[in-house]
């Protein structure tokens, strides 16, 4: 089948207009590798996957940069002295825009040199899984009804290979992702204690995160639990989404959410297998909130790069799923598994937040649902489904 088109690609090619180097992030087999091949079909292509290149690039790195060829240098985290390098070969003015194109996952602290040497002088954009919008164009999802990218997962390989049994995918992921690079970084003594924590942080995907109850449930020390969800944090994994606040005498919740970046994986780390067992989980409504976070995150990075997400919650009281602030009016998303708003339950965190606010500090109330079709409820606010979610 042709490659599907990543809706990253003018953000790519922007880019690559206006900076001599770009890098691009993301999690293992999200698809970097071969969306940067695809772009930028003219770079010479180099892998430090291979450990002779990744030597050469880390003692030798003026030998592999040397001339004028544009370059396409993959997996970078394996010389961590190439960005050094990289900025000599910058700073003397003879690199175009758009010359050294890198990929790598952010999970390695040699990422660090990115923005340490490269300030200013490389742009950095993030890969996550497939999306609705990207599947549903290349014809491979009903996108009326998203749930496949629950129960299947948005990485692109099974996809590309509708043969591939989902299980093997997935447990292979884990096994390489445990032995490569969490070993690698963090000298995990005991892997089958990383492997409990990674399915203990699956089953609390849209929930507010918890160190100490982690920490008890999988049996290793709290500050271990940090580093651990760190690393899956930096490599693209999960994401911890912090609490909205002001200071308007309210007391807020203060600890973050976390979302995994792949509604599928936590699904299968969760042990579900299937549509008809994911609605009869009850983490359905949690893996639903965690794949709309997940399309908010792509949508809010191709219209608005930089531009946090949030989520807001009173202690004991209404909450409201996810926020984008507009320079102090606000933009308001539920998530809800359901095909409408069904009535004013649905709609309780936003009025709560309109009371504290006021309402019109409100510019936008938008339940996000499988809903097949764009309404309004009474109150006003609007109801779509994940292919009508639009954030220009």
């Amino acid at each position: 089948m042709p490659p599907i088109e990543r809706d990253l690609r003018a953000r790519l090619l922007e880019a690559a207009r206006f900076y001599p180097a770009l890098f691009l992030g993301g999690c293992r087999q999200a698809g970097k590798t071969t969306l940067l091949r695809a772009t930028f079909p003219d770079h010479r292509f180099v892998t430090l996957d291979i450990p002779s290149v990744a030597e050469q690039a880390e003692t030798r790195p003026e030998d592999l940069l040397a001339g004028n060829e544009p370059l396409l240098l993959d997996e970078i985290q394996y010389a961590p002295a190439l960005p050094r390098a990289l900025k000599v070969a910058i700073d003397r003015g003879d690199a175009p825009p758009g010359r050294f194109v890198l990929a790598g996952s952010q999970v390695f602290q040699a990422m660090s040199g990115i923005s340490e040497s490269l300030a200013g002088r490389c742009a950095v954009l993030q890969l996550d899984t497939l999306g609705v919008h990207e599947l549903a164009t290349a014809n491979l999802l009903d996108d009326r009804d998203p749930l496949a990218l629950i129960t299947r997962g948005g990485y692109p390989r099974p996809w590309a290979e509708p043969d591939l049994p989902r299980e093997l995918f997935f447990s292979s992921y884990l096994a390489t992702y445990l032995e490569r690079d969490v070993r690698n970084l963090l000298r995990v003594a005991n892997l089958r204690d990383f492997e409990r924590f990674v399915r203990a942080l699956a089953i609390r995907t849209g929930q507010l995160l918890s160190y100490s109850e982690l920490s008890r449930e999988v049996g290793v020390a709290v500050n271990t639990i940090k580093e651990w969800t760190s690393v899956l944090v930096t490599s693209g994994v999960v994401t911890l989404l912090e609490p909205f606040h002001r200071s308007l005498g309210k007391r807020l919740v203060k600890s973050p959410k976390v979302y995994w970046n792949d509604a599928g994986f936590a699904a299968w780390l969760c042990g579900i297998h299937g549509r008809e067992q994911l609605l009869a989980s009850p983490l359905c409504g949690a893996l639903w909130e965690t794949l709309v976070h997940g399309e908010l995150r792509r949508r809010l990075a191709l219209a608005a790069p930089g531009t946090p997400l949030w989520f807001w919650n009173v202690q004991g009281g209404a909450e409201v799923d996810f926020l984008i602030d507009d320079g102090g009016r606000y933009r308001l998303f539920e998530a809800k598994l359901a095909t409408t708003a069904s009535g004013p339950k649905d709609l309780r965190g936003f009025k709560a937040f309109a009371r504290v606010y006021g309402e019109e500090a409100v510019s936008q109330a938008t339940v996000v649902c499988r809903a097949e079709a764009v309404h309004e409820t009474d109150g006003g606010c609007r109801v779509v489904g994940l292919r009508d979610l639009v954030l220009a």
